[in-house]
């Protein structure tokens, strides 16, 4: 690939400082605090020890549903400080005994968001799933829509490469002769511009996009094969909620937004179907990958496979990778409880801010049913090794 040269730094830094403004890109570890009194507040992080009775369901828990992918975590974690210890005692463990492994190794702390005089411990809980497409090798009248594999000329930029404060921030850009330049949007990307990234043709855009949405999915091709497609990469720009874009314009009111209503509107709207599939201008490419075991989940940002109902996805600024958390919330659409332990397993463009999660409801029919409509509050513990420092800058 062509060295960009000065021109390259240049634009760097300007990024650089233009999202440490405006956040276009992943921001410090934790939100600084205000640096005057006429600045508004800035939300922070909080982690307020607590003890085990104070976790809202943690005795009604079965925490030993969890523990497979608690030890997926250790796959990923087991070499860093804080976590070494405590997977070496996972390691020589058992699911049975895993509600007494946590209460001895781990301390919850409560997640609670000040932002000025204001402290909140409840926070918004989505759901997501992975979805089952319909697709072919080669398109065709009925297979007519492209899923792609990331583009030769996207480029990703590692920050911290060239400035070690920036470590961790990325940007996504093109070259346009000497210059950087932010990468298409959805509504300007053209299949002119991706032709040979085709990984396979499937037979619904609605359904492509919320593919997208969910990070990864499988398909099944017209020979009775079936692939997974994985998250590869992303086009640098700002994930837009369509659901929102259509509240806004009256379609439908915030209470209404599902997935399930989206794909109703659209239906009765085809002539609008892009307009509404461009308001969201991330693109997201994927990898194909072999489903040796239908049974495990696709991974995550971890990289280690999902469980379902025990894995979220999370705010990585304010809940680190991997770290276990105790979740209390409702089922979608009800006031039933659903208070478990959770692992952070990964992350999600739409998923920011404090005590924010998504919550993997698995593969097939009902885990779509019930991610599409999942839209609860609860509040979260983080269970944090024993001695080991918190989280932080």
């Amino acid at each position: 690939m062509p060295t960009p040269g000065r021109a390259l730094v240049q634009w760097i830094v300007f990024i650089a400082v233009l999202v440490g403004l405006h956040g276009c890109v992943t921001p410090p570890s934790r939100p600084q605090p205000p640096k005057g009194p006429t600045e508004p507040a800035v939300p922070t992080v909080r982690y307020e020890p607590a003890q085990w009775s104070q976790l809202d369901g943690w005795q009604s828990d079965q925490p030993q549903e969890a523990w497979s992918a608690f030890l997926q975590t250790c796959k990923a974690r087991a070499a860093r400080p804080e976590w070494s210890a405590v997977c070496a005692g996972a390691s020589t463990g058992s699911s049975a005994g895993a509600r007494k492994f946590f209460e001895a190794n781990f301390t919850p702390y409560r997640i609670v968001k000040a932002e000025g005089s204001s402290i909140s411990d409840t926070g918004l809980v989505t759901g997501y799933y992975e979805p089952l497409l319909r697709g072919a090798r080669k398109p065709s009248s009925t297979f007519a829509v492209p899923l792609y594999a990331p583009p030769d000329d996207l480029l990703t930029i590692d920050l911290g490469d060239l400035y070690p404060e920036l470590k961790g921030k990325r940007v996504r850009g093109r070259l346009e002769g000497k210059k950087v330049v932010p990468y298409y949007t959805r509504g300007q990307l053209k299949p002119t511009m991706l032709k040979g990234k085709e990984l396979v043709w499937v037979d619904n855009a609605v359904d492509a996009f919320f593919l997208e949405v969910q990070g990864s999915g499988r398909v099944q091709l017209t020979d009775g094969t079936t692939i997974r497609l994985a998250y590869a990469d992303q086009n640098g720009q700002p994930y837009r909620s369509i659901g929102r874009y259509l509240v806004d314009r009256g379609a439908m009111t915030l209470d209404q937004a599902s997935a399930q209503t989206i794909r109703g509107w659209v239906a009765a709207h085809p002539e609008r179907k892009q307009e509404v599939l461009n308001a969201n201008p991330s693109v997201v490419f994927f990898r194909e990958e072999r489903l040796d075991d239908p049974t495990q989940g696709p991974k995550g940002a971890l990289g280690v496979p999902l469980t379902a109902g025990r894995s979220i996805a999370v705010d990585p600024q304010f809940v680190p990778l991997g770290a276990p958390v105790f979740l209390a919330t409702t089922y979608p659409n009800s006031d039933v409880p659903l208070k478990r332990l959770m692992l952070a397993q990964d992350t999600g463009g739409a998923i920011r801010g404090i005590n924010r999660a998504d919550l993997f409801w698995g593969f097939g029919v009902q885990a779509a049913e019930a991610a599409g409509r999942m839209k609860q509050q609860g509040k979260m513990w983080l269970l944090w090794p024993k001695g080991a420092p918190l989280p932080g800058p």
